[in-house]
């Protein structure tokens, strides 16, 4: 049933010379339809979900990631040490919810200081945790901020949290000098500008504050496919496995905890964790193998890959797609992929019985990304409607 009706769509032309396909049961494992599952593609965004699973296979998702004020290697000194935090923001209230702050690490680093009877400080940073080109290989973007261990809000030069921006071309600089404002507002003077310095082996925090839990961090970067969030996860996965907190210490830690999850990594490369790279390659059985072990009742860390998927018609990036009176609207969560000639869309769907179907639809050099995204929610829907008649 599945076959005859996502064979016409598959062959729809907006969806390009190459077009792949996978469609899982997800309990039983059982292969409901595939078209070259194991050839690699350039995934887009979609590779979002292989980061977020190597990310709670090393860290889990409680794990929660440290911004650290430390005293400095001279007397009256202080060092703001960057963790990696991507959630690490300097407003008063954040709209996405729980994560780093500035403010209160700098109310609690003032505390501190007066307690020991320092009002007057120099500030360093350092955010040497993450080594290798901080830009991404795409070149300065509006998608992603100079990839650093230290920077507040994203690098985001206006006052969102989501989408397309602007950045600043100084992030840590940005986020040690808005670090000296807060504390200055709190009473402690501040000689200087902060300078770049590493931070003393050891050092005891005088403060600190602490990201969103990874779990949270992947639920966000999945809805709103956040690439400063799914770079500084592949760099945490990096740290985890001993490897260099750079592009290439990245790419061999999510491939080797990839496979130590039992999924077919074959042909497939991670140049980076968001996405924007077109080395990536992902097969769709690679996809919809990981969505299977999120699923896996013995996989329990690996849940917020399926609930942080976007809903159709109601959240996130797919807030407009297979919406209305469309029949995969609600019980539809998947992740899009869009790069230039590359579209893409993985993820799940409930039938009626309340089975949970896995699937991955890959495409490219398609004429119109608009008609390629259309034909994606057609053989998305159609996964669900079929499942529905065949229960």
């Amino acid at each position: 049933a599945l076959a005859a009706a996502l064979q016409p769509l598959l062959a729809d032309p907006a969806l390009g010379e190459a077009r792949t396909a996978s469609v899982v049961d997800v309990a039983t494992g059982t292969v409901l339809y595939e078209a070259r599952p194991r050839e690699a593609m350039t995934p887009a965004s979609t590779v979002k979900i292989a980061t977020a699973a190597a990310a709670l296979a090393a860290l889990g998702p409680e794990h929660r990631i440290a911004t650290t004020v430390v005293p400095g290697p001279d007397a009256g000194k202080i060092v703001l040490v960057g963790g990696g935090d991507p959630s690490l923001n300097a407003r008063k209230k954040h709209p996405a919810g729980p994560g780093g702050s500035l403010v209160a690490l700098a109310a609690d680093t003032a505390q501190a200081l007066k307690a020991a009877g320092t009002p007057s400080v120099t500030l360093g940073f350092d955010d040497s945790l993450y080594t290798g080109p901080v830009r991404h290989p795409i070149g300065r973007n509006t998608n992603i901020a100079p990839v650093t261990a230290l920077m507040a809000d994203e690098g985001r030069t206006d006052d969102s949290w989501s989408g397309p921006v602007d950045r600043t071309d100084t992030p840590s600089e940005d986020a040690a000098a808005t670090f000296a404002t807060l504390l200055r507002e709190r009473g402690i003077e501040v000689a200087g500008a902060p300078a770049r310095t590493k931070a003393p082996a050891g050092a005891r925090p005088l403060a600190a504050t602490h990201s969103t839990p990874v779990g949270g961090l992947v639920e966000r970067m999945l809805t709103t496919s956040d690439n400063d969030i799914a770079e500084a996860l592949a760099r945490q996965t990096a740290l985890a496995a001993g490897q260099p907190a750079s592009f290439e210490g990245a790419e061999k830690a999510v491939t080797a905890k990839l496979a130590s999850l039992g999924v077919d990594v074959s042909g497939a490369r991670f140049a980076d964790g968001s996405g924007l790279n077109r080395a990536d390659k992902v097969s769709a059985g690679l996809l919809t193998g990981l969505l299977a072990k999120a699923a896996d009742p013995a996989r329990p860390e690996l849940r917020p890959v399926l609930t942080g998927l976007p809903v159709a018609g109601f959240s996130g990036t797919l807030r407009t797609r297979n919406a209305g009176t469309s029949p995969a609207a609600g019980l539809l969560r998947a992740k899009t992929g869009t790069l230039s000639g590359v579209n893409s869309l993985a993820g799940t769907v409930v039938d009626p019985s309340g089975r949970l179907i896995a699937f991955a639809f890959l495409s490219a050099e398609g004429p119109s990304p608009e008609a390629a995204e259309k034909a994606l929610d057609k053989l998305a829907a159609a996964v669900a409607t079929t499942a529905a008649n065949k229960a």
